[in-house]
């Protein structure tokens, strides 16, 4: 089962899985599979991303749900950031920029 906390988004709308019945709308927030709790396919993954990173950052954590899918994400993401004449600081600052223009908690 994804853990998932509630946060409000925009008022107006309707609330989610019955957790307010106020005028606001509520956002799940999917929390990241700790290290401590990633087994089986998720193990692997996980130490090479510590190896690599020096840790697993949270946007991983979070793919963990889906082992399967974060198992093909990681070369994908790690082609896309390595390959290509834009520098992966660049890209990591594109993307950054990206995620608080459309008001992302990170």
């Amino acid at each position: 089962m994804i853990n998932t906390q509630y946060i409000s988004t925009e008022p107006g709308g309707e609330a989610t899985n019955d957790i307010s019945r106020d005028t606001e709308d509520h956002m799940a927030v999917v929390n990241p599979v700790p290290k401590d709790k990633a087994g089986g396919d998720l193990k692997p993954i996980y130490e090479d991303l510590v190896n690599r990173l020096g840790r697993v950052p949270n946007f991983f954590g979070v793919m963990a749900h889906r082992p399967e899918v974060l198992k093909h994400f990681v070369p994908l993401y790690g082609a896309i950031v390595s390959q290509g004449t834009v520098e992966p600081k660049l890209k990591e600052l594109a993307y950054l920029k990206v995620s608080v223009v459309n008001g992302c908690e990170y």
